[in-house]
């Protein structure tokens, strides 16, 4: 049976087998339908997703181009929107239709997707948007901000009729282009399942996590430990190169050990080398863990590696290193 304290979580993503009384692993697209429970957890496979009617996009950057591009490729016609409606070119030429607002894009769609750069934005965008919402339509916003703004926005877009669903993403832009997203929602649970399709096309996994916040608040603690890691593994570049060693060597230790991570070995060479193309901008992962370290603050949990590390954001970006790749943390370093 469940345990009284233990949030029931629902996951969809690529698995054959679940194995009994543990954390279910990847499912395939194509598996029968099955439902397994776990103490934990409850896993929902399905062969045929639900597909919306339509679909709306809200927001081109650096995310939200690639993971509208991934839903026109599996045959979604989109009408998309941008602050700067410049930005949606890429998708206008691959077929997307350009709304003239926020609003415009939700009325023509049943679904509209939201990928924005901070809690500031997604408030915008959800009063912008909101007179174009109704009964029988869904919000789905997967930027990454706080509980509480996501609990704002849930409330404007409820306060229409319409449905609202968070799901945050774990991934930068190669796993955008590359449909390899994680996706962390809570929220209308009917809504979750409606989107499921469409959040197979962008991702390798989603998980449904239960009320509006919880999504947001998974989100921030994934960041924050990312964010840690990457200082950590920035201190060890730097000390490598102090003690005269080789650091391609110590990259490939690290390659060949327990604490290995992909993370590493993409952007390793590049940190070495003094280059940062931006996949996960620094300002964004700075305010990441500036929104976990409230949330630490709020439950007054303590968090001295992250705040350790937020510092050294902090200084990175006082150095003109907003728009750099998040790994340009070494420069507080250097």
């Amino acid at each position: 049976g469940r345990h009284p304290h233990l949030p029931m979580l629902a996951l969809s993503h690529r698995l054959t087998t679940v194995p009994p009384r543990a954390l279910p692993s990847p499912v395939s697209r194509r598996t029968r339908p099955v439902r397994a429970r776990s103490a934990r957890c409850a896993v929902i496979m399905a062969a045929t997703p639900a597909t919306p009617a339509s679909v709306g996009f809200i927001g081109a950057g650096i995310m939200g181009v690639p993971m509208a591009l991934n839903l026109m490729k599996a045959g979604h016609k989109l009408t998309v929107w941008n602050r700067t409606a410049a930005a949606c070119k890429p998708l206008v030429n691959a077929g997307a239709t350009l709304a003239a607002s926020a609003a415009e894009a939700c009325a023509a769609t049943e679904v509209t997707f939201v990928m924005v750069s901070t809690p500031e934005a997604a408030m915008a965008c959800a009063e912008a948007a909101a007179p174009g919402l109704s009964a029988g339509k869904g919000y789905v916003d997967v930027s990454t901000v706080d509980a509480g703004t996501s609990q704002a926005v849930a409330a404007i877009v409820r306060g229409t009729g319409a449905e609202y669903l968070e799901a945050p993403v774990s991934g930068s832009k190669g796993p955008a282009e590359a449909g390899g997203l994680i996706f962390m929602a809570a929220g209308d649970k009917a809504l979750y399942d409606k989107v499921a399709g469409p959040l197979d096309v962008m991702g390798k996994a989603h998980f449904y996590l239960g009320e509006v916040g919880a999504g947001a608040k998974m989100k921030l603690i994934v960041n924050s430990v990312m964010g840690s890691m990457m200082a950590s593994f920035a201190e060890g570049l730097c000390l490598t190169d102090k003690a005269g060693l080789d650091a391609d060597v110590m990259l490939q230790v690290i390659s060949l050990g327990a604490i290995n991570a992909p993370m590493y070995a993409v952007k390793g060479p590049n940190m070495v080398n003094g280059k940062f193309p931006a996949a996960f901008p620094l300002k964004h992962q700075q305010k990441d863990m500036r929104l976990a370290l409230a949330l630490a603050d709020e439950l007054a949990q303590e968090m001295p590696v992250a705040a350790a590390a937020n510092e050294m954001y902090k200084t990175a970006r006082r150095k003109g290193k907003d728009d750099d790749d998040f790994s340009a943390v070494i420069t507080a370093l250097q």
